[in-house]
C-alpha cells in the first residue's frame, strides 16, 4: 500500500485530533467524557507513518515461526505508528503476520503505566465472515509485558472459546487515518485492550506478542498478523 510522504500523518493528525463519525467531540459513545486523541511527541517517518509518542517505536526482536513472510520487507515501520483498521467484514493487510508460534518483541518512546482501565491496546486483523459456521476470523496471540526485556509477565489468554479474555487478535479493527477513529481512544478504535493491573504490573516498557497456533499455517500470512499497538497511559 503505497503512501504519499507525510499523507498519513497529516490524515491521522487530523482524525484524531477532531470528533469520531457519530461521536460528539469530547463524549464517548457510553455517555462519558473521553480525552482528545493522544498524540505527544509523535512524528512522520519520510513514507509519512507515524511513529513514536503513544505507539510502538521499534522492534527489539522478531523470531517468525512457520509459513510467515507477509510484510515482512515492510519491517519494521510496518508495526510501528497507529493501525490501519479495515472493520468488521475485511482485515487489514498493513500488518506483519509472525508465522505458527511465531514472536516480536516491541519497545516504546517512555513507559506503559497502569492507569485506569485498559492500558495498551493490540491491534491484529480479525474480521467476521457472514454466513459462515464460526462466524469469525481470528488468529489468536499471547501477550506478555516486561519493564527490563529479560523479566516477562504473560496475560492468562482463555483461548478455548469466545470471548477470547486477556488474548489479542480476536476484535475487529475500526481505527484508521481513512475511518477517522482514534487508535488511543478504546471505545471507537476496536482491538483487544489490556490492563497491566490484571498481572499485577505498574509499569512496562516492552511488549512481547507470540502467536498461538490457533489456525493452520498457511503461508506467506500465517499466524498472528499484527498491525500496532497503541498506549493508553504512558509514564517516562
Amino acid at each position: 500500500m503505497k503512501r504519499a510522504p507525510g499523507a498519513l500523518f497529516a490524515l491521522a493528525l487530523g482524525a484524531c485530533g477532531g470528533p469520531s463519525p457519530g461521536v460528539p467531540p469530547g463524549d464517548a459513545s457510553d455517555g462519558s467524557t473521553r480525552a482528545p486523541c493522544a498524540w505527544g511527541d509523535a512524528s512522520a517517518r519520510e513514507d509519512g507513518r507515524v511513529v513514536g509518542g503513544p505507539f510502538a517505536a521499534r522492534v527489539v526482536r522478531f523470531t517468525p515461526g512457520e509459513g510467515a513472510s507477509f510484510g515482512h520487507r515492510a519491517l519494521p515501520d510496518i508495526v510501528l505508528g497507529p493501525p490501519q483498521g479495515a472493520g468488521d467484514l475485511m482485515g487489514s493487510t498493513d500488518v506483519a503476520s509472525l508465522g505458527a508460534g511465531g514472536s516480536i518483541v516491541l519497545g516504546f518512546d517512555g513507559a506503559i503505566v497502569d492507569g485506569p482501565g485498559d492500558d495498551f491496546t493490540v491491534f491484529e486483523n480479525p474480521f467476521t465472515v457472514p454466513g459462515a459456521e464460526l462466524g469469525h476470523w481470528d488468529e489468536l496471540a499471547e501477550v506478555a509485558v516486561s519493564d527490563d526485556g529479560d523479566s516477562w509477565v504473560p496475560f492468562p489468554c482463555a483461548r478455548a472459546a469466545r470471548p477470547f479474555t486477556g488474548c489479542a487478535g480476536w476484535r475487529p479493527v475500526y481505527a484508521s487515518a481513512a475511518s477517522g477513529l482514534c487508535a488511543t481512544d478504546p471505545v471507537v478504535s476496536g482491538g483487544d485492550g489490556f490492563d497491566l493491573a490484571t498481572v499485577r504490573v505498574p509499569r512496562a516498557r516492552y511488549v512481547r506478542i507470540t502467536d498461538l497456533r490457533t489456525q493452520e499455517p498457511t503461508a506467506p500470512a500465517a499466524g498472528f498478523d499484527l498491525d500496532a499497538v497503541a498506549v493508553l497511559h504512558r509514564g517516562d
